[in-house]
């Protein structure tokens, strides 16, 4: 470690006291990650009650998540400054603060300000989180703890949108945020009760503010791009044109400046161990993907299937069953076999459910479109603890905070873009099909012509039995549009395999491991 001081070496927590701690840890970053997707279906409500458009509602989420991507890779810096219990306690304090704002805020300029603050505390939440925990285990247990901690992170983005469209529909909007009170509590007290001793060394390094000024900039730009891209056609805007433009250059000049600056407030250095930037790249991009299509399947349900957000949580709900079932397995194991073979195992199994919804048809029943997702949870059992391994081995353990922010932060990005890239792709694929289906069903056909007879037999006028039509095309349409997404997603899937195998692991029990052998 750079600099006089040592890193403080503690024992890793025994008995009900790492129960506890392994409980309170996976709470906090459980209520973190479920409030980047909570909101997503309150949006309508959240809107007609503060009385603005959906579009405006939009801000609800964009606030939250440039805030919070400016955070995460300042983890690593402010865990130096300031300790790492000290502010993983304090950023769980102040999320609780900030979620009680949100639910008391009378407009939406008010409720986008404290979504920015509450996005903003929570940066440092997620890294120090994997951080303390690792330090709770001995080296032996590390992959156990790296499978308790991944749980929360693949479940929680799944549960957002059920949860947050129950309370809506049988309470109120603002118990979305409420909801964080009590666990947040909870979480903070049990965290400092268990930690308060084990507490990091603390160096008063300088503040970056040209790298900060630079990543708040660059990051802003991407992510309000990213955001507003699809209401304002994209490149065909000057805005996006503006905005695109910002984000290339402020990154651009922020890769130069913390390249060469002595205390830079993100650790790019990193990039520099194949393993890193290979696990990260690979671990970034297949979240992206994961994400991507966790957003798109309820969407196409609920939009042109007919099923209730009841139902549509119904199919997405056993995404997380084989993964409680298999990533203790996976944990324990991990450090006796090749974590790439788990990796290559993982990307293969995403790519068969992807595939295999590739297939759906307007037909598809609630067995044929629920098997698949069962079988994700197998993917997601074996995809993160591996790669979290691959990308953390060899790293001494103060650079943990940093290596674990910088790379949550270009995962949390990839989850931003593989949202945005796969909504936008699906509205245009759907065009081009409808086109293509409009093409055929003309009124000249003898197939349209007898399809309108019988709507027309049943009761309805000459422009119901069209407008039916024309709502068969759209459904057909999504439907096709949904297919290809699917299908691409299973193939960028495979081709990522290429890049898990670009690493080269440590010994077995290394890995995450050695984080964990003397993290704090």
């Amino acid at each position: 470690m750079a600099g006089p001081a040592a890193p403080v070496a503690h024992q890793p927590l025994e008995g009900s006291a790492r129960t506890w701690g392994t409980i309170a840890l996976s709470a906090a970053t459980f209520m973190n990650v479920l409030d980047t997707s909570i909101a997503n279906v309150s949006l309508p409500a959240i809107a007609g009650d503060l009385g603005v458009s959906p579009n405006q509602g939009t801000w609800v989420i964009t606030s939250f998540a440039v805030a919070n991507a400016i955070a995460v890779p300042l983890s690593g810096w402010l865990s130096q400054r300031f300790g790492q219990v000290r502010l993983f306690v304090a950023s769980v304090v102040l999320f609780v603060i900030a979620s009680w704002l949100c639910g008391l805020a009378p407009n939406m300029p008010t409720l986008i300000g404290f979504r920015a603050l509450q996005g903003f505390v929570a940066g440092p939440m997620i890294p120090l989180s994997q951080s303390l925990l690792l330090a709770s285990y001995p080296r032996a247990l590390a992959g156990l703890a790296m499978a308790m901690w991944a749980m929360t992170t693949l479940v929680a983005p799944v549960m957002g949108p059920l949860l947050g469209g129950w309370i809506t529909d049988n309470i109120s909007w603002p118990w979305i945020f409420y909801i964080n009170i009590p666990v947040g509590i909870a979480a903070a007290l049990a965290s400092w009760a268990l930690y308060r001793k084990r507490e990091s060394t603390i160096r008063k390094l300088p503040i970056d503010t040209v790298g900060l000024t630079l990543l708040v900039v660059w990051i802003a730009a991407l992510q309000i791009m990213l955001d507003l891209g699809k209401e304002h056609d994209w490149f065909h805007s000057p805005l996006i044109i503006a905005l695109a433009v910002v984000a290339a250059v402020g990154f651009a000049f922020f890769v130069i400046w913390e390249l060469t600056d002595k205390h830079p407030v993100v650790e790019l250095r990193l990039f520099a161990r194949r393993n890193f930037w290979a696990g990260t790249l690979a671990t970034s991009i297949a979240y992206g993907l994961f994400f991507g299509n966790v957003v798109l399947l309820p969407l196409w349900l609920q939009q042109f299937m007919g099923y209730t957000a009841t139902d549509a949580g119904m199919i997405m709900a056993p995404v997380g069953l084989m993964a409680l079932v298999l990533s203790p397995l996976v944990g324990k194991t991990v450090g006796k076999v090749d974590p790439r073979k788990y990796a290559t195992f993982a990307f293969i199994v995403f790519g068969l459910v992807l595939w295999m919804r590739s297939h759906f048809s307007t037909q598809a029943d609630f067995g044929t479109i629920l098997v698949p997702t069962v079988i994700q949870g197998v993917a997601m059992a074996f995809f993160f603890i591996p790669l979290m391994t691959i990308t953390m081995s060899g790293l001494t353990p103060e650079r943990m905070p940093a290596a674990s922010g910088l790379t949550n932060f270009v995962r949390i990005t990839a989850g931003a873009m593989g949202t945005s890239i796969s909504t936008t792709l699906w509205e245009s694929r759907a065009a081009l099909h409808h086109t293509q289906l409009a093409d055929a069903v003309n009124l000249g056909s003898s197939a349209t012509q007898s399809t309108l007879a019988g709507l027309q037999a049943s009761g309805l006028t000459a422009e119901q039995a069209l407008a039916q039509i024309n709502r068969m095309v759209d459904q057909q349409a999504f439907t096709l549009a949904a297919n290809d997404i699917f299908y691409a997603s299973a193939v960028i899937f495979i081709l990522l395999i290429g890049m898990v195998w670009l690493t080269k692991p440590q010994k077995a029990g290394a890995g995450a491991a050695d984080a964990a052998a003397g993290a704090h």
